[in-house]
């Protein structure tokens, strides 16, 4: 994929390995503090091994890709070596599984590894069910995003919250994509630092355990090659800092104003990794009279979805047609 192309576990086991021991330093994990010039970041190779209780030798063949089938207490051990949080703990364990995965695809005469089927991106479809909830959940705002960030339905205010967003063609809303691209989106978010940090994150979650998945080699290729701060922090490999599925966000938005909104996630059962995501206040308190304003200015067509369909968008709309992301 773009900068590190390769359908090889190990390798991507290995380069989160590599980032992680940067990441971290002697004192950090437990060390004597150095003394002296360090020409490596982070821990060196042999005091990860020596912390994980591995040779040095095993090691350097892990980050490297050469071996793949790390046991689970190895695993445990370099978690704990590493401090390792829980969610890229996680991560890890799901990198060790799937380094192994080349080895049980061989054939079982002569050893010749089998040609994977060429892979299509996962489907954009949504319940017509899903469109009626969106719907019924004006005033408050609503979207329905694919696994990739991907906005595949929305009703009014869900997409209008993301202001400028409705400027787009369909094919190219992508919240991952806007809060990075979109000249909006640091004004928009009070912590438009943790929102990009918490869409890396997830992109590269995704990239460890299928990192040949054509929608996000997209995605990942493009904002590689127009985002600095995206590059930078695809290069950190953190995994962790990705939204919890609710609390609170605050957003200065240019034509309704500042306010503050709770919101949910959840995860959408049936479908290839799509989530709702909606947002809400008391009704009664000045944020609920902001949203039902917010709602009415996104009934109205904006240019894009007027050169797009021709239909208004009173009602929740599906943005599933095939996307460039």
């Amino acid at each position: 994929m773009t900068r590190e192309t390769s359908s090889d576990g190990g390798s991507e086991l290995g380069r989160f390995l590599r980032a992680r021991r940067a990441r971290l330093t002697p004192e950090e994990a437990g060390l004597p503090a150095a003394t002296g010039l360090r020409r490596t970041p982070g821990l060196r190779r042999e005091e990860l091994s020596t912390l994980a209780g591995i040779s040095v030798d095993y090691y350097v063949r892990l980050e490297r890709g050469k071996e793949t089938r790390p046991s689970p207490s190895v695993v445990d051990a370099l978690a704990r070596a590493l401090r390792l949080e829980d969610d890229e703990y996680e991560h890890l364990r799901n990198l060790a599984a799937r380094a192994a995965l080349p080895h049980s695809r061989l054939r079982s005469s002569g050893g010749t590894p089998i040609t994977p089927e060429p892979r299509t991106a996962p489907s954009r479809a949504v319940r017509p069910g899903l469109k009626l909830l969106l719907e019924g959940m004006r005033p408050y705002p609503a979207r329905v995003v694919s696994r990739t960030t991907d906005v595949l339905a929305h009703n009014p205010g869900g997409l209008r919250l993301l202001a400028g967003m409705e400027e787009w063609p369909a094919k190219e809303r992508n919240i991952a994509r806007y809060v990075f691209l979109h000249p909006a989106a640091r004004g928009l978010f009070d912590d438009w630092s943790n929102q990009v940090r918490s869409c890396v994150a997830r992109l590269r979650a995704l990239a460890g355990t299928d990192p040949d998945a054509p929608d996000l080699a997209r995605l990942a290729g493009e904002l590689l090659v127009k985002s600095p701060d995206f590059a930078r922090l695809w290069e950190r490999y953190d995994v962790k800092g990705r939204s919890r599925g609710h609390g609170r966000k605050t957003f200065h938005h240019p034509e309704v104003g500042d306010l503050t909104l709770g919101f949910q996630s959840m995860e959408l059962e049936g479908t290839p990794g799509h989530r709702l995501i909606a947002y809400y206040a008391e009704p009664g308190t000045p944020e609920y009279d902001t949203l039902v304003l917010l709602d009415m200015l996104g009934s109205q067509p904006s240019p894009a979805e007027t050169a797009q369909s021709g239909r208004p968008s009173a009602t929740a709309q599906d943005d599933a047609s095939p996307s460039s992301s």
